[in-house]
């Protein structure tokens, strides 16, 4: 079976499940998060519903395979505290880039907390609604911790579920950081959008008479000092923006290592592997 929670915010998810659900139902129910099990998977809205097939057993009288109808949804962030929450992010350069990139900042926590809130769950009352059909009466049943496990995965792909689950979908997040401040300097700087093409006078630079008698000496020497010292730039580990837009752990990455990492090694060696040469 593969690794659920490869992620850091995926463990978190399990990690904040297991501290205050029934750990031995919780686990039961890994066994339920595969294709084999679960049959439907859909999140609409905030709300993840599913469906799960169940066990023959004709010693309970069940002599055809069940099929049970699973829902689970997250307690919503209220419209008026995600409006202080963007204001939050959008004052952050070191956020907002990272998150009009499609990255989860490992800060995003600290962030929440500056506002007194929290994305990822803590307790039972992060979760509004955690449904099933089977007529086992205890919560989580293994179907619901099945469908738990699963979405795990899916924020392994996809962190910014987190965002969907908790009341703003993806492109309102996007929308509303690239409303601030902040947000408008980088998707001007990131647009992909060719700038118009206008008509130039001459191919050539025409000169252009000054207005007073140049000053040799500043032209020579400049009009400041340079610094003695200048800090080496460090160049990107993965400078491929699509490699890093893809995240993780993007749909064809079936290997439990992160994409983005092996892809830096990649880099690394490539590099590395004729520099004596140069």
């Amino acid at each position: 079976m593969a690794t659920l929670g490869k992620t850091w915010w995926g463990q978190r998810f399990i990690a904040a499940l297991e501290g205050f659900t029934d750990s031995g139902r919780l686990q039961r129910g890994r066994a339920y998060s595969g294709d084999n099990r679960i049959l439907a998977f859909a999140i609409a809205e905030g709300r993840v519903s599913a469906t799960v097939r169940g066990n023959v057993n004709p010693y309970f009288g069940v002599y055809k395979e069940p099929h049970y109808q699973t829902r689970i949804q997250m307690t919503q962030i209220p419209a008026k505290d995600w409006d202080k929450t963007i204001t939050r992010l959008g004052s952050s350069a070191a956020l907002l880039a990272r998150l009009l990139m499609n990255e989860m900042p490992d800060t995003i926590d600290a962030a929440f907390a500056d506002v007194k809130l929290h994305l990822l769950p803590r307790s039972r009352k992060d979760f509004a609604l955690t449904d099933c059909s089977c007529p086992d009466g205890a919560n989580p049943c293994k179907h619901i911790a099945g469908v738990y496990y699963r979405l795990a995965g899916q924020l392994d792909r996809d962190p910014f579920l987190l965002f969907e689950l908790r009341g703003l979908s993806r492109a309102r997040l996007t929308q509303a950081l690239s409303a601030t401040p902040l947000g408008k300097a980088l998707a001007a700087l990131t647009s992909d959008e060719a700038p118009p093409i206008t008509a130039a006078e001459s191919f050539f630079t025409r000169p252009r008479i000054s207005a007073a008698p140049p000053d040799h000496h500043t032209f020579w020497t400049g009009a400041h000092r340079l610094p003695g010292e200048i800090e080496p730039a460090v160049p990107a580990a993965v400078p491929a923006i699509l490699v890093r837009k893809a995240g993780d752990f993007p749909a064809f990455w079936n290997r439990d290592d992160s994409f983005v990492a092996v892809m830096e090694d990649l880099y690394q060696r490539v590099r590395e592997k004729n520099r004596d040469l140069l």
